[in-house]
């Protein structure tokens, strides 16, 4: 009988328990990967300044949704783990602690807002209006950041616990509350006043804050498996340990990213600020087949420790396989998208023809390494949903900081700009042959045993 989600995550054949854990997520996240696509959509009808301004905010904005994320991660890990062993005092510690973790990291970053965007901006970039563009969305985002944090923390403990469904509630309610807003806000619709860019971001916090307190309120009243007490808001230094430990690498692995992209905005601005916003539109365009993949794959985190908390060895592969299959699937249907439909995709971006001449063949290349990414993100996965985070973290300092970083900045020399773009590749292939040796220790040491 599978009266319970440990029983369920224990027995339901793997393809039916992968579809329906990862589907409601891939959908929800496929959402919110569209809702950042209209997002930027509705701000470059501002001016490609205002669209340049965004994409160079992505690299602090990425470092907050890092460490949240990252968190969640860690919290997802170990508390699955735990409903894997039947030890419910862990995982009520665990859930409350958690969201401890979360009010903190939101202090954090408020600071930053107050303090940061403008020498942050001013660092990249003389132009002006840029500047100021920046600076007012960035410091909304991350003043009012609390949404963000309190709606992808309980998101993560009803994916612990297998809700997904109700996890997508959460993230629709803010993907959808987010496009009604944006253009309301924005143009000044329906008596709301004009507020430009101002308006993008505070459409985007309202939204995140509507996720907060749906997911807040269906943790309360669905998620039966963990049990809210303020008792458990008790600092465990050994629960908070477990919770990175996993976390801390991903957050990094995100951090890494953000460092990255403020580095490549720097090499791409010594050709134009047109080519800072080219890619700051690939990024948006990449998410949209990105996110899927890293909602199928999230699913099978709580799969994983699971069954590895169950010493379910069979299950274990059979997970890996299905998920690689469909990831690779996703990839492959991108990398279609992007290699005939450039123009028509950049095109949504009210984009001119210097952005059209840069973004074009950026697109074709960059797109050459999807499928590759889908094998190396399985794998992350793994090791994240098997305790071996740091595996997450070393393969994407390779990727990004030893070989995309230094390649995509020795091929500028070159004075091409499309050379640039072929540093995606050569760190994607890079990545996977990390990921493939990191896979056989885990598999060595971990699965093999079991």
């Amino acid at each position: 009988m599978e009266n319970t989600t440990e029983n369920k995550m224990g027995v339901m054949p793997v393809g039916k328990l992968l579809v329906q854990i990862s589907l409601p997520m891939m959908i929800s996240m496929l959402v919110q990967a569209l809702y950042n696509i209209v997002d930027s959509i509705f701000v470059a009808q501002i001016s490609e300044n205002a669209l340049t301004a965004v994409s160079l905010a992505f690299p602090i904005q990425n470092l907050m949704f890092s460490t949240i994320i990252g968190t969640g991660v860690g919290i997802n890990s170990l508390l699955s783990m735990r409903l894997g062993q039947k030890d419910q005092e862990a995982v009520d510690r665990t859930a409350m602690n958690g969201i401890l973790l979360a009010t903190i990291s939101y202090v954090v970053f408020l600071i930053v807002g107050l303090t940061v965007p403008r020498p942050y901006f001013e660092s990249q970039t003389n132009n002006q209006e840029i500047i100021e563009y920046g600076v007012t969305y960035l410091r909304i985002c991350m003043i009012v950041s609390f949404g963000v944090f309190s709606s992808i923390t309980f998101e993560r403990l009803l994916q612990s616990t297998g809700r997904t469904i109700l996890s997508m509630a959460s993230q629709l309610t803010g993907a959808i509350t987010n496009c009604i807003l944006d253009p309301i806000m924005i143009f000044g619709l329906l008596g709301c006043p004009r507020m430009g860019i101002a308006g993008a971001a505070w459409a985007t916090v309202i939204g995140q804050i509507a996720a907060g307190i749906v997911s807040l309120i269906l943790n309360i009243t669905k998620n039966k498996e963990i049990k809210f007490e303020l008792k458990g808001l008790i600092p465990s230094g050994k629960i908070i340990w477990d919770i990175y430990k996993v976390g801390i690498p991903s957050i990094l692995l995100g951090s890494i990213g953000s460092f990255l992209t403020y580095l490549l905005n720097l090499i791409l601005g010594a050709f134009s600020t047109t080519a800072i916003a080219v890619y700051g539109v690939y990024f948006k365009l990449q998410s949209f087949i990105f996110m899927p993949v890293f909602g199928l794959n999230n699913g099978i985190v709580p799969i994983v420790a699971y069954n590895y908390g169950a010493k379910h060895k069979d299950r274990i592969l059979r997970a890996i396989k299905l998920c690689a299959i469909a990831a690779f699937t996703i990839m492959m249907i991108g990398l279609l998208i992007f290699e005939f439909l450039p123009r028509l995709l950049l095109g949504m971006f009210n984009a001119s023809e210097e952005m059209l001449r840069i973004g074009i063949p950026a697109l074709r290349i960059i797109a050459l390494h999807f499928p590759i990414a889908a094998l190396s993100i399985t794998f992350i996965s793994v090791f994240q949903s098997m305790g071996r985070g740091l595996f997450s973290m070393i393969t994407s300092f390779i990727r990004q900081i030893i070989v995309l970083l230094p390649a995509a900045y020795l091929l500028s020399l070159t004075g091409n700009i499309n050379n640039i773009w072929w540093a995606f590749v050569l760190a994607e292939t890079a990545s996977l042959i990390c990921c493939v040796f990191g896979f056989k220790n885990v598999y060595k040491t971990q699965i093999s045993t079991l």
